[in-house]
């Protein structure tokens, strides 16, 4: 029995890494054992060394919101909204548990009776209650911290290095004498880096503030962390480190955005988003296909000819292409509401958040005005989305969200 088990999983394995699949025709595991320059040829092995790495990013993370960012959002005037707690009351409370949470003028006028309460006050308990079950404004902005400091400095670190590469400049030169590519001390450090911080992410996301794109951006992780494995294994490296690199571009100004909206600095908000939604439109729309997709499928066509791995790789980079038009569409349509109300309304790879309280004010009148149109649309996180954009006109919670970690690296949409 045991025998047979060992048996199993052996061609388990072999099958796992079939060098047929992986790798060019002719090449073998065996022929990637040599020290070539640096740190040698990527293997396997090397992408167990992340799952440290991602740890100690998630704690550096915990320091930095506690320490840096929550200092930061204190002084930009966001409270802790800890402090404001609503006035208990067993009567409202019952009602906004079990009966609704956003209380119609007959109902109001009832509570009042019973209480004693004036309508207004009642209206304003409910509109507190329901904020203190919100995600903390304060949470959220110290997240959009932590992450736009993140790509802000390996933005600055992959471009950095990057830029001095041959291949940066002339990206057939990602195919030339593949895989026999040695990898150097910088690309090792940026892309066992980049894919630590995805796995933090990966973890991270069920304890971070919950977003309703959390299926589509976990699906996202998934499929980044995937596609930063895949390269590394088979020598991919050089033309990941460009899709890195494109993909950070943009990430910066979103969470910029969602930094400015929380601290309710809407011009400013507005201003970032509208150059978030330029970057990534240029950079997924147009530099992606022309630079990334026309080395991947052409040039790599025509200088190392395809295999299995080459058309599941390129099969997942024409999917993210798909994901970056819904996007960016999305994008579009998310900042034309911004432009035209002066405002950014809820969408869905976003998290742009306007005053809660304000949103709540605005839903609970046209609740009582029987206003029933609403107009919603999903967008990009939003690295991809799912939720809704605020119903401009009528009835539903209107909560302002921006949350779209808009960068599908190489994957990937955080």
């Amino acid at each position: 029995m045991a025998t047979a088990a060992a048996e199993t999983l052996g061609l388990l394995w072999g099958w796992l890494w079939s060098e047929s699949f992986w790798l060019p025709q002719n090449v073998s595991w065996a022929d990637l054992e040599g020290p070539g320059d640096g740190y040698g040829y990527p293997r396997a092995q090397h992408v167990l060394s992340v799952f440290p790495l991602a740890v100690c990013i998630f704690f550096v993370r915990m320091l930095f919101e506690r320490f840096i960012a929550k200092p930061c959002a204190l002084r930009v005037g966001i409270e802790d909204s800890a402090l404001n707690k609503v006035e208990p009351n067993d009567t409202l409370e019952k009602v906004f548990v079990s009966v609704t949470k956003y209380p119609d003028e007959k109902r109001l006028k009832g509570l009042s009776k019973q209480l004693d309460w004036s309508v207004r006050k009642i209206q304003c308990w409910f509109r507190h209650r329901r904020n203190q079950d919100k995600p903390p404004t304060l949470t959220k902005f110290c997240e959009s911290m932590w992450r736009f400091t993140y790509y802000s400095c390996i933005f600055c670190y992959g471009i950095r290095f990057l830029w001095s590469m041959p291949w940066f400049w002339d990206t057939r030169q990602c195919w030339y004498n593949y895989p026999y590519q040695p990898l150097s001390r910088e690309l090792y450090y940026y892309y066992v880096t980049q894919l630590a911080f995805y796995w933090s992410l990966m973890f991270s996301q069920f304890i971070d503030v919950k977003r309703k794109d959390f299926l589509m951006m976990f699906i996202h992780h998934v499929i980044g962390i995937v596609l930063t494995t895949f390269s590394y294994v088979n020598n991919m490296v050089r033309v990941g480190a460009l899709i890195f690199c494109l993909h950070d571009f943009a990430d910066p100004f979103l969470e910029a955005a969602k930094m400015a909206n929380y601290a309710r600095r809407e011009r400013l908000c507005i201003t970032l988003f509208v150059i978030f939604g330029a970057a990534f439109i240029v950079t997924r729309l147009a530099i992606f296909p022309l630079w990334i997709l026309n080395t991947t499928l052409f040039e790599s066509w025509e200088i190392i000819g395809p295999y299995p791995s080459w058309w599941l790789f390129n099969a997942l980079l024409l999917i993210l292409q798909v994901l970056h038009a819904i996007w960016s569409y999305l994008i579009v349509q998310t900042a034309s509401k911004a432009l035209n109300r002066g405002k950014v309304s809820k969408d869905d790879r976003s998290d742009v958040e306007s005053s809660s309280e304000e949103e709540d004010e605005t839903t609970h009148k046209n609740n009582l005005s029987g206003s029933s149109s609403s107009n919603g649309a999903n967008c990009m996180n939003g690295c991809m989305g799912g939720s809704r954009l605020a119903e401009e006109q009528g009835t539903g919670k209107a909560t302002g969200n921006l949350h779209f970690r808009a960068s599908p690296h190489l994957h990937s949409c955080d």
